[in-house]
């Protein structure tokens, strides 16, 4: 069975993309423009990997919806990479308080995503 990723960004060209190169690749890849899109999905789904903005245009950004996850028995071992246009000493630490698996900022390689994506989850 594929594993399944869910790509959290505000943009839809990057959602397009990242989810036609996951799908090539084995895997399941799911869409959400926005945290609370994403929570509305992991509602009903279990991810095994998650591609996520940290900023997103709505009440809930990127870290704020990964401290949501990690603080939920159902979904707080997913791995989490952040995507992101800064690379701040703040965001940087709070990244590393939230546990990422990655952070990679833009504009990126999608062979780069695809690789974070695979080094932890196979397809």
């Amino acid at each position: 069975m594929a594993a399944h990723v869910l790509i959290v960004d505000d943009e839809p060209y990057i959602l397009r993309i990242l989810a036609f190169k996951l799908r090539r690749a084995g895997y399941v890849a799911l869409e959400a423009a926005s945290a609370e899109e994403a929570m509305a999905i992991l509602e009903g789904t279990q991810v095994q990997r998650l591609i996520l903005d940290v900023s997103l245009p709505t009440a809930t950004d990127g870290f704020q919806l990964a401290e949501k996850l990690r603080d939920d028995p159902r979904h707080c071992r997913t791995p989490v990479v952040f995507l992101t246009v800064h690379s701040l000493p703040a965001e940087v630490r709070r990244r590393q308080e939230l546990g990422a698996a990655a952070y990679i900022t833009k504009p990126f390689s999608l062979q780069q995503v695809i690789e974070e994506v695979a080094r932890l989850v196979p397809a």
